[in-house]
This record gives C-alpha cells, structure tokens and sequence, in this order.
C-alpha cells in the first residue's frame, strides 16, 4: 500500500487537523483534536494497514519456504565439504564461501524485507538500521566477487594451467581478501543509514510507519558511491566473468573439435587402408 493512500485512509478516518507548512504543502497528523483518540486510532492504522491481507499470507508463505531452503542448502553444502576431506578443493572453497554469503543473506535479508513489505514499517532500531543494510550488501559483495575467482581459478586451469597453480591456502587466502574488501567498501552504507517516520506528526507517538533509508548531506555523494558500487559489484566482475568463461568455450570447443577431425582422419585412412588391401 502506497503512502500516499496511507495519508488519504489517515485524513478521511481521523480527526486530525494539518498544519500548513512555509512551502504551502500540508503535514498531517501534526497536532489532534481534542476528541481524538489515540488508542483507537492506532488500532485502526494495525487493522487497516498493517495487519496481512488474505494476498499478503501468500507471500509470508512464500518467504518462509525460500528462507528454510536456502538456509539448511547452504549450511548442509558446507557440512558436506567440512566433513569429507576429499573435496576441500580449491572450487569447493569459493562454493562454501559462497554458501556463508548466502547464508548470510538469509539471515539478514529474508526476515527484515518481509516484515517491511507487509507492515511498511521498520522495527528494528536505529542501530540495526545500520548493522543489517551493511550486511546486506556486504553478502552480496561477497557473492559477487566469490563468482569472479571461480571463474578467474577455472581460466587459469584450463587456458594457461603452466602459468599458474591453484592451491587451497591461496583459495583461502583471497577468500579472506573478498570479506575485507566487501566489508570496507560497504562502510558507507552503514554511516548513512537512519531510521525516519514517513510521517513527522507520527514520530514521537508510535514506531508504525518509521522507514530505514540512506541519509546523504550531499547530493554529489550518494552518485559517486552508487557508481564506484555499480562498478564494483557488478560491471567489473561481469565483464571479468564473461571474458573468462568465453575463453574457456573458446578453448575447450577447439580442443573438442580438434580431437574429433583427428579421431575422423584416423578413421578415413583406416578405410583407405583396408580398401587398398
């Protein structure tokens, strides 16, 4: 439900007066009415707007599915590579790796854009208001990069495998480079996040309708952030990805089709051969 038909429900269904403000546009909820009743009036904003519609048990349904999935998955990968030493290899490092990010936007993701989504409000603080975007976008980054070194370990073992061996302390070793460079790059997500009210008149009275967004103090900023994020998380490591795969098609199809010319002049002279005889 947009805000806009939250503010109309609040105008039409309440006794509240709106103050103008200098700019000639209204804020409701700015002071009540002597006969106003608050109590009542946040029972009708949970009944009204907060409480789950009949569509929206769909989507909890829905949610609740994906993030049981997606949590025993991901930690059952884990369990499995942990407790058969033969496949802690180096791939299987980036996939467990890329298991925990998972995991991790499981954990943070999930439940946080549920509650969101169907009550428009944030109810974790302020605080959480910063811990859990950081970590958001920090599983993500994570993920994102894990991909990149996947597909940069498998180039190297299939187009230069003299140029460069892969072993599992270097594995471990740019795994560890991926969580801090995830978590630095992130660190302004984290400053800029703040809990707000979408309605001012609201705030001091309940926590319904409080929001977590970023909080820029320059417009110039968020565009240089935003882009440096675009570039890192998502240009680079595709054009790297695309590269590096294509390559492995390139070489891996020639060698296919090398092996079958050869396997058919092998087999044309065989019949030559007999022919002759």
């Amino acid at each position: 439900m947009s805000v806009t038909q939250v503010e109309d429900g609040f105008l039409s269904c309440t006794n509240w007066s709106s103050n103008v403000s200098v700019n000639g546009t209204q804020e409701p909820f700015a002071s009540p009415l002597t006969d106003y009743d608050e109590e009542e009036f946040l029972q009708y904003l949970w009944k009204e707007y907060l409480h789950p519609k009949e569509y929206e048990w769909v989507l909890i349904v829905g949610y609740i599915i994906v993030f049981l999935v997606a949590l025993i998955g991901n930690i059952l990968v884990c369990v499995a590579v942990w407790k058969n030493h033969h496949m802690r290899t180096v791939t299987n490092y980036f996939i467990v790796n890329l298991s925990l990010a998972d995991v991790l936007v499981t954990l943070t993701c999930l439940p946080a854009t549920l509650v969101v989504d169907i009550t428009e409000t944030w109810f974790l603080g302020n605080s959480l208001c910063k811990v859990i975007p950081y970590l958001q976008t920090v599983s993500v980054s994570v993920s994102v990069l894990t991909l990149s070194c996947i597909a940069l370990d498998r180039w190297y073992a299939i187009c230069h495998p003299l140029m460069f061996k892969s072993t599992a302390k270097r594995a471990r070793n740019s795994i560890l480079v991926i969580w801090m460079v995830s978590c630095l790059i992130m660190i302004p997500q984290a400053i800029v996040m703040e809990c707000s009210s979408m309605f001012p008149g609201l705030t001091n009275k309940t926590i319904l309708f409080t929001v977590c967004d970023e909080r820029w103090g320059v417009e110039f900023f968020p565009k240089m952030y935003h882009t440096c994020f675009f570039l890192i998380t998502y240009l680079a490591p595709l054009c790297l990805m695309v590269l590096a795969y294509l390559q492995i098609f390139q070489k891996l199809w020639c060698q296919q089709v090398g092996s079958l010319l050869l396997s058919f002049m092998e087999n044309t002279l065989c019949l030559i051969f007999e022919c002759n005889r």
